[in-house]
């Protein structure tokens, strides 16, 4: 009977590892025929790993950093703050350049998708001239105006100066491989990430810390080998997309200026910048409530939403491969594919967060427990993990369609959603429970549970009116 059972799971396990391999490989599958299960996880798999790297690239920096003191963590994560308008701009960016392409490539006009690209270059080329003109004068002053005291400015402006300086291996590596994830190329973009990641990981420590024949840089160091790992991914997109491999067919003549499509870029992509800054500023809104109550929920706030990340943004690339489906399947003219693939993604992101979320409720004092020991933190921290895990089922729904929405090329409708749910709704509730309704910390994150399942609620709404077929990118 064993032997049986051995045989009977054989195939299947050598067809999973098969499927699994060529949705790492390049392939030329047409996304918008055959079945999209099939469609959906070829994407999937490379782009939720894809955002699993990206996790890590905050993880490695601040782990080498927190060696060298409080001045060194303290210069990282006003930078960081001062990073993500930057963050904004390429997420923002990339958001339209996956609309534009995906829909070029499911029209089978992979010409007109590799003029795309082309404008995207310039513009990002433009955006990451001015921020590191900005970023290396002014270094110092940034920080200063970020409240950054004397010690903490001569430890960290080097760190601030080379992270913006270099900004433009960020930029390019948001929006390639957004151009490239349009495309249906996701392999490329998730090789472009494990590759600076790697590059990252072995120079960091040498950065820092001297390592053998490296100069001892301290916080600065990290700047450095951050800089120099995103580089040798930005330049290896650059190789692949100027080989002429993979769907776009990129050639020299598609760098051709087009003003008409960089405007188009700009508007479609505004939704999405918007999209980014409403988040973000609420975020801070809502770390503002938690600190009313001392430093250790705003430590439990901070360790769950960092255990959180690596959830979401897995989940996140399922709405990515969610988005590239719609794209492609309108820009071939099939809108009903389109929304059954949503309502397909959907279905596993419930079920891939589901699980989690469980083992979050489950487990909270354990998973806790990693990272602090303090009784006060570990109690914020535990209950932080439960209120919000209980919400992952609404959650994983929402990500996908308010994706959808953004491939689909109407990023304005989930912009005005994020300022109505985020700021309309769940700062004033957050403050509300946590004060006057007496339930402290608990409230926000309750607040938090609440306000994404509305939003969940209205985008589930507005997808449904189906304007989203129409939109022109």
């Amino acid at each position: 009977m064993a032997y049986e059972n051995t045989n009977e799971n054989r195939p299947l396990l050598q067809r999973m590892r098969a499927f699994v391999g060529e949705a790492l490989s390049d392939n030329e599958t047409d996304f918008t025929v055959g079945p999209i299960n099939r469609a959906l996880g070829l994407l999937a798999i490379p782009m939720m790993l894809e955002m699993a790297m990206e996790a890590v690239f905050a993880v490695v920096d601040i782990a080498f950093v927190s060696r060298l003191g409080t001045n060194a963590i303290a210069a990282v994560g006003l930078t960081e703050a001062l990073i993500t308008v930057l963050y904004a701009l390429a997420i923002g960016l990339g958001m339209g350049v996956t609309a534009m392409i995906s829909r070029r490539i499911g029209a089978r006009d992979p010409i007109a998708a590799a003029y795309v690209m082309g404008q995207a270059i310039w513009v990002g080329a433009a955006i990451s001239i001015v921020i590191g003109t900005l970023g290396v004068i002014f270094a110092a002053d940034l920080l200063r105006m970020m409240g950054a005291s004397e010690g903490v400015i001569a430890e960290g402006k080097g760190f601030t100066a080379m992270l913006l300086g270099g900004n433009a291996s960020i930029l390019y590596l948001f929006l390639l491989n957004a151009g490239f994830r349009g495309a249906g190329d996701a392999p490329v973009a998730l090789r472009s990430l494990t590759l600076a990641n790697g590059l990252n990981i072995i120079l960091d420590p040498c950065f820092i810390f001297g390592l053998g024949p490296f100069p001892e840089l301290g916080v600065t160091g990290a700047a450095v080998a951050t800089t120099i790992g995103r580089g040798v991914g930005v330049v290896y997109l650059f190789w692949y997309l100027f080989a002429g491999k993979g769907r776009l067919r990129f050639q020299l003549h598609n760098l051709a200026i087009a003003p008409e499509l960089i405007m188009r870029m700009i508007r479609i992509s505004m939704g999405g910048i918007g999209q980014f800054l409403i988040a973000t500023s609420s975020w801070i809104a809502i770390i503002r409530v938690v600190a009313l109550y001392g430093s250790a929920p705003i430590a439990a706030y901070t360790i769950a939403i960092r255990l959180i990340e690596f959830v979401f943004l897995p989940a996140w690339g399922l709405g990515n491969a969610a988005a590239t489906l719609v794209g492609q399947n309108l820009g071939a003219a099939r809108p009903d594919r389109a929304e059954k693939s949503v309502w397909v993604a959907s279905r596993y992101n419930v079920i891939f967060m589901s699980v989690l979320g469980m083992i979050f409720v489950v487990l909270a004092p354990q998973i806790v427990g990693l990272f602090t020991e303090d009784a006060e933190i570990l109690a914020y921290g535990i209950s932080c993990l439960r209120i919000m895990g209980f919400g992952y089922p609404m959650y994983a729904v929402g990500m996908i369609v308010i994706q959808a929405l953004n491939g689909a090329g109407d990023t304005r409708t989930p912009s005005l959603l994020n300022f109505i749910v985020f700021w309309l709704i769940q700062i004033p509730l957050a403050y509300w429970l946590a004060t006057s309704a007496g339930f402290g910390p608990n409230g926000v994150f309750l607040a938090i549970v609440i306000s994404e399942s509305i939003l969940t609620i209205l985008g589930v709404m507005v997808f449904r009116s189906g304007k989203w077929r129409t939109e022109q990118v």
